[in-house]
């Protein structure tokens, strides 16, 4: 029995491809064994001679059957065929994004996908004319393979080579929840356009000899002007002026940009991982817990039950979201003006968000999930 348990928590659900929210992982471990010398601290695994370990595994009693229901095939270990199939699918799928023709490819989508296609038409609107005559290079490609005959709630694939203290550059962990059998490739092109780089990557179900598109993520790589370099060296600043709450928002902006899907992980995005988890603001809400705040409100002073703080860019600016509690958001004029006094509360709290984000964007919850939102210029709010 090989025994295994991937305990890197996600910060979030993922929505991803199938029309489904999904988690993922790989190696084929089907000469798997545990061997309590190979354990620093308690947690590895040696299989084919290599060694898994570090914050990557811990020992969990799963079936052998388990285990081998998720298999991944690096590049240089998937056949000639397969890999120039699925880098020609993708180099295709690209061509079809580029030109805006958003009816095509739907028709060449998973049925899944090509009934709720809306997200992926949008995007493709939204990136055509940054991806429209750009250059773009491959990445090698992953196959992940799902096994058995039924559904597989948390897939996980460990790719490539894991070294003694966990991944390595020539590694990645996929998470999908909720993953059908069946063979999956995940072909990441890194495009170079007159608006800045960009990656856009593919998904694709096999169904006989052809590779259907089961998602797409693009995404700049670059937040207002710069890449991830950029605003991890601007965390260490703030890390050293003792801004803590900037420095962990700006490895989440770090951590993103080198992210091309949301349910991959490597070497670098785990660094950050680790460097932002040490910074986390206890005062900020996380892990489904809210975090009080204090400040005026309607007839005196208030407390707001904030429920997410992140950093986004609107338009050319990277903005400051904080979201909160509301127990009614018809009244506009009202809600509006409870967004304004969040605002003022929250910088009046934490000033050195002036430092680091050009204005602030309140959304109030209403009880039946929807929400009213007002944007604020960081020079406005006094």
């Amino acid at each position: 029995m090989c025994n295994i348990l991937h305990i890197r928590a996600l910060a979030q659900s993922v929505e991803i491809l199938l029309g489904r929210t999904n988690k993922v992982l790989h190696t084929d471990f089907g000469k798997c064994r545990f061997t309590k010398s190979s354990f620093p601290k308690g947690r590895s695994c040696a299989y084919g001679g290599t060694l898994l370990s570090g914050a990557v595994l811990i020992l969990l009693s799963l079936s052998a059957s388990t285990v081998l229901a998720d298999t991944c095939l690096t590049s240089s270990e998937m056949e000639n065929a397969t890999r120039t199939a699925l880098t020609n699918a993708a180099q295709h799928y690209f061509a079809v994004v580029a030109s805006g023709d958003a009816a095509s490819l739907r028709q060449s989508a998973i049925p899944s996908l090509a009934g709720d296609f809306s997200g992926v038409a949008g995007s493709v609107k939204d990136n055509q004319p940054a991806l429209a005559g750009s250059k773009v290079t491959a990445r090698p490609p992953i196959l992940l393979q799902e096994e058995g005959t039924a559904t597989n709630p948390h897939a996980e694939f460990f790719c490539g080579v894991f070294g003694s203290n966990g991944q390595t550059n020539d590694s990645a962990v996929f998470y999908l929840n909720d993953l059908a059998p069946g063979k999956y490739g995940v072909v990441i092109l890194d495009a170079a356009s007159a608006k800045g780089p960009y990656t856009v990557s593919f998904i694709m179900q096999q169904e006989g000899s052809d590779w259907k598109l089961g998602g797409l993520y693009i995404k700049a790589a670059q937040t207002a002007g710069h890449d991830s370099a950029w605003f991890i060296a601007r965390a260490k600043d703030f890390q050293a002026k003792g801004q803590m709450h900037n420095a962990w928002l700006y490895y989440l902006v770090a951590r993103s940009l080198i992210s091309p899907v949301p349910f991959m992980s490597t070497a670098a995005t785990d660094k950050l991982y680790d460097d932002s988890q040490k910074l986390q603001p206890a005062d900020f809400p996380a892990g489904g817990k809210t975090a009080d705040l204090s400040g005026a409100g309607a007839s005196g002073s208030a407390t707001y039950k904030l429920t997410a703080i992140f950093p986004e860019v609107v338009g050319n600016d990277l903005d400051l979201i904080v979201k909160y509690q509301a127990a009614d958001i018809s009244n506009t004029t009202q809600t509006y003006q409870s967004n304004v006094a969040v605002m003022k509360a929250l910088v009046a709290k934490y000033p050195e968000l002036r430092d680091a984000f050009g204005a602030v964007v309140a959304r109030a919850e209403g009880p039946s999930g929807g929400d009213y939102g007002t944007l604020l210029a960081m020079k406005d709010i006094k």
